[in-house]
């Protein structure tokens, strides 16, 4: 039996085990309560026993002997009716106030209480338990002391009849209910099963979403999030075969221009004289750093959007990042390219913080950077900014270069894009990646116009 059945035996069965407990506890009560309308029955048929003492006849030899007058009974209705229906199971005896046995039963014992307020005690005779009532009372043969004894106890019977009443018959039902609910629980939990199964015998490459309608409604919300799962696991596998796809296609170029380079190079060498292939040496080692150059920022690139996507992002825990520190840290990093460039590279920081993932924003704010930088031509100018506004904490990259067409500015966040008659060299990733990297901090890129209508200015809003 499994772990799930087993709680739910326990969980069903328990409810049971309360209820015979509780009935327990009610039938005990009911003896109590039997008991003290036992002892006040007593109560009230003690002084009538005394009340059954019409008169003393006084024993024969008693002016010469101890002996007391013995008393002639009787006997009340109530009284009589009391003996005669607990036949075996009831005793009386009189006694005088010496304690000295007058009529009754010898078997009860002496009691002799000092006031007329009666008095209670249990005794056992031939194995039966008895309530016994003595009282002082005062009758026609003058003051004696009655005693009634009732075997009827309630309370001396309750545990027989607790369980043959109670607890045999739960006990019989108890174990039906078991093998009932033994048998409901395992047909309940059959497609449960059959969902296990199906789940287990599941191809690693099958990701397909499994059929809620086929399981009960209880079931349902496990399915639904199974099949989120599997979607999600999809998207994320999906996502590394396509960089692995575009990683390939886009490597292919620089790789084969590098070759291309390398092979005409070589051709060049060996036709021309020592002083032109000199120079010609010198010529395409400039052009195969380049291509190196190109190669290397492609690899880099690829390998940022591949740690930048949203899935695998989201499975490792946010910190709080400082975006005035970091806008710093990327600006000293920039600041060697912008001056070749003559470029103004400028901060406009105020302190703030936002919860993220430091090194993925730290990978959009240098792409950003580093797309700007490229594409402002010389003297011209660049800004990082960061502050807090009345919707959150913001970042953004502005310049003065050509800008983006808003017909584009769409088409531009896609991978390897790149503007149709651009001239300087790309890979169509950088914006790309910064977007993917917003999007992995629930938000996204906004492009928009520079100061002026001019350049582009690049903003991450976080809520």
């Amino acid at each position: 039996m499994g772990g799930l059945q087993r709680r739910l035996m326990l969980l069903l069965l328990l409810p049971f085990g309360l209820v015979m407990l509780v009935s327990a506890w009610l039938h005990y009560q009911a003896a109590g309560t039997a008991a003290l309308q036992q002892d006040q029955r007593l109560t009230r048929l003690a002084p009538m026993l005394g009340d059954s003492v019409v008169s003393a006849l006084e024993a024969p030899g008693s002016h010469f002997a101890l002996e007391l007058p013995r008393p002639v009974l009787l006997l009340a209705p109530p009284v009589n009716e009391f003996l005669n229906e607990r036949d075996r199971q009831a005793g009386y005896s009189i006694l005088s106030t010496e304690g000295q046995l007058l009529l009754g039963d010898a078997w009860l014992p002496t009691v002799l209480p000092a006031t007329s307020e009666p008095e209670f005690m249990s005794v056992t005779n031939a194995g039966v338990t008895y309530r016994l009532i003595a009282q002082r009372v005062n009758t026609a043969a003058g003051e004696l002391i009655v005693q009634l004894a009732d075997g009827s106890d309630a309370s001396q019977h309750w545990l027989q009849t607790v369980l043959t009443r109670v607890l045999l018959p739960n006990l019989v039902l108890m174990v039906a209910a078991f093998w009932g609910i033994h048998w409901a629980v395992a047909r309940a939990l059959r497609p449960l099963m059959a969902l296990k199964t199906a789940v287990e015998r599941r191809s690693p490459r099958d990701l397909s979403p499994l059929a809620p309608d086929a399981t009960p409604v209880e079931v349902r919300p496990l399915v639904h999030s199974l099949n989120r799962l599997f979607a999600l696991v999809n998207a994320q596998a999906e996502a590394q075969r396509r960089f692995v796809a575009d990683a390939a296609h886009q490597l292919r170029t620089p790789i084969a221009g590098l070759q291309a380079q390398i092979e005409a190079w070589g051709q060049a060498a060996r036709s021309l004289p020592e002083q032109d292939s000199l120079s010609l040496r010198v010529e395409q080692i400039m052009r195969l750093r380049t291509a190196c150059r190109r190669t290397s920022q492609l690899a880099n690139q690829l390998l940022a959007l591949s740690r930048a996507d949203a899935t695998t992002a989201a499975s490792q825990a946010m910190q709080r990042v400082d975006l005035n520190a970091l806008c710093e840290n990327v600006l000293a990093l920039h600041l060697d390219a912008a001056l070749d460039k003559h470029i103004d590279l400028g901060l406009e920081a105020s302190p703030v913080q936002v919860d993220g993932h430091e090194w993925l924003l730290r990978e959009l704010l240098i792409n950003l950077v580093d797309n700007a930088l490229r594409y402002t031509p010389a003297h011209g100018c660049v800004t990082l900014r960061c502050g807090a506004g009345h919707g959150g904490a913001w970042l953004e990259v502005e310049d003065n270069g050509p800008g983006i067409a808003p017909s584009e500015r769409e088409r531009v966040l896609q991978r390897f894009y790149r503007v149709p008659g651009t001239a300087v060299e790309g890979n169509g990733l950088g914006l790309a990646i910064a977007d993917e990297i917003a999007r992995a901090h629930a938000t996204h890129l906004q492009l928009g116009a520079g100061r002026a209508g001019q350049g582009l200015r690049v903003r991450v809003a976080f809520g």
